[in-house]
């Protein structure tokens, strides 16, 4: 029954090697699939009966042949025993009593004839012009042999009009699927030669084969409408089968279109939302913004009225004192630093955070410290940096823009130049990029040279009181700019004021500050000295001895060790290779060590210090040793908690290690 699940063809073999039996059976293309089945059901059985012990057997039916043997004859074609069996094609007619010995025995209309043609009425006897039938019949036939070798189920039909009238020529050429296409085209052109002596002038015919099948037969006007049921060989078929995968080609080249269409559709209406969210997010900012600004007019009066933060009394006096830095409104800086956007924040210190922003009418890059509207602290810093900042004009001091002040504790905004190139300990302590020595000479003399200006060539001279690394900046030229006014204070002229409580960061605060709580000038030059040898050795002022017990021990007397053996110069950064001046090196470390010297009355003046540094005086003579100054306990120098500084670029707000005092 497999022949029956593949369009009436089946041929295999059963049994083990040497014990094996070949088989082939095929229904032939010009009948129907009833009489095919029916072949298929009877034939088997009717040899059986006749030749019941036969090793080989060959059949030919009306509608089908049979072979079996225990030899391999597949791919070759057989040509031996031909039937010549002179009938047409079954053909089922729509209207008429055609019956002849063309279509064989059965009912008309019945499945006995082939249900390929509907309307079609084929011609009965002889054909008066042999010669040119003949000839139509075998062009059309040497076609469909070509075609029937490279069909994949070895069938081939077609039509040719046979004269000027409407009198067609149609035929069928048929073989086995085993038999290779030459060997297909062999059979079939044996049969075509064999035409002319059976069917002469015969207005149909056929010849079947154990290996192929032929059969043609005259017709009175071309068939229009093909039924195929069984199986598909009609010459036209491929061109059926190509019109049909271009119209499936098309449908699914239809649906990707609409499915692309869709995605796209939906990937935009994604965008439009997510568009509108952040229009709607920014608009919300903004509205935000707007309404606090509306909040704060009554806040931004000019009259002075007075204010209270934390409980104590402030004028607004106290802060219009100075003339240099521009007083801004809050939606100006707003609108600079994109309403103070995270994306602009540049870090965040001890007393509030710093942004990024731009002036536009200034054409400006900006820092702004926004204080922090829970510290106390904070407003002094405040009122600090306005006051005493806004009188200073020096090339190496960070300038100070302006300030807003709103009345309360959110509105305290300090507004400086950005430095691009941050704070000098983030580039001193970067581990992917070293800092150059001449860079580091420079940044000493220019933090000499605003030190100078602060403690001498002011009307009311200025105390710093947090004089490190991480409140120095540094502009796109790397010149150093001393910033962050909250702790410094107005002294009076004269060595040895000094001011009323310590204040500054542990590591870099004068030890006799930190216990008599006081500042002055020389407690200033005392963190400077520190500074130096920070700068020189590339060393924190906390210094952690390579012994097993982890002590730590100060810079100072860190440095002071190797200038007692004579080489000063074991202490330099080991990171710059040797890489410097040894003079500049050596007057670096020594002036270092003369501002860090316990006895505040043998440090040297700022002017002192920097006449040494810029080797226009020779080298001050020190002790070998560390002196130790009498009824003063040495402080730590790694106790710490953190101060902020505005920085640019890439270097957000940095954190000092050591701590923060007042």
């Amino acid at each position: 029954m497999a022949a029956a699940e593949d369009s009436g063809f089946f041929s295999g073999k059963f049994g083990m090697e040497g014990d094996e039996v070949f088989g082939l059976f095929m229904c032939y293309a010009g009948d129907t699939d009833s009489q095919c089945q029916d072949c298929l059901t009877s034939a088997p059985a009717a040899v059986m009966k006749l030749c019941p012990h036969s090793r080989a057997v060959r059949a030919v039916y009306k509608a089908c042949t049979l072979r079996y043997s225990d030899e391999s004859f597949f791919s070759v074609a057989d040509l031996a025993d031909i039937a010549d069996l002179s009938d047409a094609p079954n053909m089922e007619m729509e209207r008429s009593s055609y019956y002849t010995q063309y279509g064989g025995g059965g009912d008309r209309g019945g499945d006995s004839y082939a249900a390929w043609y509907q309307g079609v009425v084929p011609l009965i006897g002889y054909v008066v012009d042999t010669a040119g039938m003949s000839r139509m019949r075998f062009e059309l036939i040497s076609r469909l042999m070509g075609k029937a070798g490279q069909a994949a189920e070895r069938i081939a039909s077609g039509t040719q009009r046979f004269t000027n009238t409407t009198q067609w020529v149609w035929a069928v050429a048929q073989c086995t699927r085993d038999l290779p296409a030459s060997e297909c085209t062999r059979c079939l052109s044996y049969y075509t030669d064999q035409l002319p002596r059976l069917f002469p002038n015969n207005s149909g015919g056929a010849i079947k084969g154990y290996s192929c099948y032929l059969g043609y037969a005259i017709l009175a006007d071309r068939p229009s409408t093909v039924r195929l049921n069984r199986i598909r060989y009609s010459e036209n078929y491929e061109k059926d089968m190509a019109n049909e995968e271009s119209r499936r080609r098309k449908k699914r080249r239809r649906i990707a279109i609409i499915v692309s269409l869709i995605v796209i559709a939906v990937a935009l209406v994604v965008c439009l939302i997510g568009l509108l969210i952040r229009f709607m997010w920014y608009r919300w900012r903004g509205w935000v913004a707007a309404g606090r600004v509306a909040m704060r007019p009554y806040m931004e009066k000019l009259t002075k009225e007075v204010d209270y933060f934390h409980g104590k009394s402030i004028r607004q006096d106290e802060l219009e004192q100075g003339t240099g830095p521009r007083r801004f409104r809050y939606d100006e800086l707003a609108a600079a630093t994109s309403g103070f956007s995270h994306r602009n924040k540049l870090g965040e210190g001890g007393f509030g955070s710093v942004y990024r922003g731009f002036l536009h009418d200034m054409n400006l890059h900006i820092a702004v410290k926004k204080v922090s509207k829970s510290s106390r602290q904070g407003w002094k810093e405040f009122v600090s940096e306005v006051k005493i900042i806004s009188r200073l004009r020096h090339r190496n001091l960070v300038p100070l823009v302006g300030w807003f002040y709103g009345g309360n504790d959110d509105g305290l905004l300090l507004v400086y130049e950005l430095m691009p190139n941050g704070s000098l300990d983030a580039h001193l302590y970067n581990p992917e990029q070293l800092l150059p020595w001449a860079i580091r000479y420079e940044v000493a003399l220019g933090v000499g040279s605003a030190l100078m200006y602060l403690h001498q060539d002011t009307e009311q001279r200025v105390v710093h009181r947090d004089v490190k690394p991480s409140n120095i900046m540094l502009d796109a030229s790397f010149n150093a700019k001393l910033g962050d006014f909250g702790l410094a204070r107005f002294i009076c002229h004269g060595r040895g004021s000094f001011t009323t409580g310590a204040a500054g960061t542990l590591g870099y605060m004068d030890p006799k500050c930190v216990f008599a709580g006081t500042a002055s000038v020389e407690s200033d030059i005392y963190s400077f000295g520190v500074v130096l040898l920070e700068m020189a050795c590339g060393r924190t002022p906390a210094v952690a001895l390579d012994d097993d017990d982890g002590a730590v021990i100060h810079l100072l007397q860190w440095v002071r060790e190797s200038y007692g053996r004579g080489a000063i110069l074991e202490a330099a950064d080991t990171r710059l290779d040797g890489k410097f001046d040894e003079k500049e090196m050596e007057r670096v470390m020594v002036v270092g060590l003369w501002c860090g010297h316990p006895d505040p009355s043998l440090r040297p003046s700022i002017r002192q210090a920097v006449s040494v540094l810029r080797l226009e005086v020779p080298l001050p003579s020190l002790p070998a040793e560390m002196p130790v100054a009498t009824n003063m306990m040495q402080p730590a120098a790694d106790v710490s908690v953190g101060s902020s500084v505005v920085s640019g670029g890439d270097a957000s707000t940095t954190h000092s290690v050591r701590g923060k005092v007042e």
